[in-house]
């Protein structure tokens, strides 16, 4: 149980019904659902009993939407996960395509003391490794879009800096990292293949083609 009495499957669908509403505006139960890993019916479930719990609204056939509590823990939540990430990355050394799922097991047992000194370690920072802003101590989010300029949107030629990269598919991590295509990496279009065809980028003066569909989950600025 973490400190608000909920079951760390609790919070884990809030943080996800978070995500989700940022997302895309809303959080559907077979959303849900494929993003916890779990059955539709068992995420209808759930959201019964948060809604009884005034932490969401449910709307059946619909999805939910987090209340002002339920959007708190949320928060706390995700605030835990992204500073352990920083934490784990900047002062373990971990691997980035390791750490989110490392973070998933931890989020729910830190106390608000270690958070404190994990923070104040960090020198508080404002982003995770992988470029997704942090809540601040007040549980504020910076009003950053989770979607903008990414690689496949930039012109042939063009050069920018990778802010952020997709969080909790180690292999593609992996795969990115062997590409050294990570947060503060400097990058140029080489080429925008038509028809939705791949983009060729330039990173430390070696080429590599990505999937279009990859490009447009990089964020640069």
């Amino acid at each position: 149980m973490g400190k608000h009495g909920l079951t760390s499957a609790a919070e884990d669908f809030l943080k996800a019904a978070f995500e989700l509403e940022r997302a895309e505006g809303r959080a559907t139960t077979n959303h849900l659902a494929r993003r916890l890993g779990v059955t539709a019916p068992t995420a209808t479930a759930m959201a019964k009993k948060l809604d009884e719990h005034g932490l969401v609204e449910r709307t059946p056939y619909r999805g939910v939407t987090l209340t002002r509590r339920g959007r708190l823990v949320a928060l706390e939540v995700l605030r835990h996960h992204r500073l352990l990430e920083r934490y784990l990355v900047e002062t373990l050394g971990m691997p980035l395509d390791e750490v989110h799922a490392e973070a998933d097991r931890l989020e729910h047992v830190l106390s608000e003391a270690v958070e404190q000194r994990i923070d104040e370690a960090l020198g508080f920072p404002t982003h995770d490794p992988h470029g997704d802003p942090i809540p601040d101590r007040e549980l504020r989010l910076a009003d950053t879009p989770l979607s903008g300029r990414t690689l496949a949107s930039l012109a042939e030629g063009e050069r920018a800096t990778v802010t952020r990269v997709p969080d909790g598919d180690g292999a593609v991590l992996r795969y990115l990292a062997n590409l050294e295509l990570v947060p503060g990496s400097v990058v140029e279009i080489v080429v925008q293949a038509p028809f939705n065809g791949p983009v060729t980028v330039r990173v430390e003066g070696v080429d590599h083609a990505l999937a279009r569909e990859l490009a447009g989950t990089i964020g640069v600025g």
